[in-house]
Order: C-alpha cells, then structure tokens, then sequence
C-alpha cells in the first residue's frame, strides 16, 4: 500500500518462460495482492490459467491472491481453488444467475467478497447486493484481453461509484478495484475518480520497455502527482 493505495499485479501478464523470477520482482516490492485472472471460453472468449497452474503459483509464494472469476456460474469452481483467507475472491455481476447466493458462498469460504461490473453493465445492478461486498471491480476495459484501450466513460463510472457508496455510508469498507489500461497515464485520474486498488498489467507494471522495478517506480511517480 501507498497513500492508502493498494496494489494487484497482474499473473496474466507474467512472461510465462521467467515466472520464478518475476514472481520474485514482485514480491521484492511487497505489493498486496498477486491478481489471478479465470477465463473459462464461455463467459468471455480465450482462456488463461487452470486451477493446477495457479494452485501451483500459489504453493510458491506467500502473497495474498485477488481471484477475478471470468467463468459462467462461478461457484461451480471454488472447490477447485486453494482459496485463503484474506484473498479477494471476485466474480462478475452479469455472470451469476444467483449472486447473493454466490456472495454468501464466498464470505463462507473466508474470502474478502468482490463483485466485478464489465463497463456496460450499469452500478444499478449493485442496489440489492452491495452491502455483502468488500471490494467491487470496475472493468475500464472490456473482459478477456490484455493491453485494450480505456474505454472512457468508465472514468466517470468510477466517479458514480465513489459518491454511490459515500452517501451508502459503505465508502470505508468497500474499496474500489479498477483493471483495464491501468497505467502512469491514467491512474492520476482514476485516484482522483475514487479508485483505490489499482490492478497493474501489461500496460503499467508489465510494460516490457522497462523492468517490473522501474515500471512500479513510474507508478508511483504518478500516484505521487495526485494532489
């Protein structure tokens, strides 16, 4: 954490042949989380990891893992998962056919409950389930690919959500994740908006112009402008 910013870095974005390594980088810089991202090929496209890569991950680090299920009916994989407590367990709104029920599972399980919204999926969504969540996700990008473009009114979403949960009298519980094009460009703007959990991947800390180091620093250069 930094000026009561948390950090996620992306296991999507590891260059798959040095692992070890960079896994090693990242815990150097004791970031808070390491972000696991779920595909499945139905609720979005392509796939990533399977539960025996990540438990595998799991088994050789001590970091605390933000599960981002993007799975239909996500509940039907959580026996799969070495979740602990403390990590972050997410699942996406429109993915759920019973997300309370799912949320209930999750606090169960000991897991912080996240609830994730892709960028058209508006916060209204959340009226009945918020108050079970600890972190929401906004997705600045659509699901599913690494390295897309901002899709910009998620900003002003992010504002919306913010104020939302402020006036809920929900802001000091819940935090706010954003994943997507999360960069030095744009994250002055995204603080300012209300995020506080930033989920760095191949645009921020994985940019390959530079090491997993130098590009935390640039990171922390541009939180350090926010006024």
């Amino acid at each position: 954490m930094y000026k009561k910013i948390k950090f996620s870095a992306s296991a999507m974005c590891f260059d798959w042949l040095n692992v070890k390594s960079q896994l090693k980088e990242i815990e150097d810089l004791d970031l808070d989380y390491l972000h696991i991202d779920i595909i499945d090929g139905n609720f979005i496209p392509d796939f990533t990891m399977g539960s025996s890569i990540i438990n595998s991950i799991r088994s050789g680090t001590n970091m605390k893992f933000y599960y981002h299920l993007m799975v239909d009916e996500p509940r039907r994989i959580f026996d799969s998962l070495n979740i602990k407590k403390k990590d972050i367990l997410a699942i996406h709104q429109e993915a759920s056919k019973n997300l309370h029920s799912d949320l209930v599972e999750i606090r169960n399980i000991g897991a912080e409950v996240g609830i994730v919204l892709s960028p058209g999926t508006p916060l209204d969504s959340l009226e009945y389930v918020i108050e079970d969540a600890d972190n929401i996700i906004l997705m600045t990008v659509n699901p599913g690919y690494k390295g897309q473009t901002l899709v910009p009114q998620t900003l002003n979403k992010i504002e919306k959500l913010d104020i939302m949960l402020k006036s809920m009298n929900l802001r000091n519980k819940i935090s706010i994740s954003v994943d997507g094009n999360v960069n030095p460009s744009t994250i002055p703007e995204m603080i300012l908006k209300g995020a506080d959990n930033l989920i760095l991947g191949s645009s921020g800390l994985f940019d390959k112009k530079n090491s997993i180091k130098k590009n935390f620093e640039k990171i922390i250069k541009a939180i350090d402008t926010v006024k």
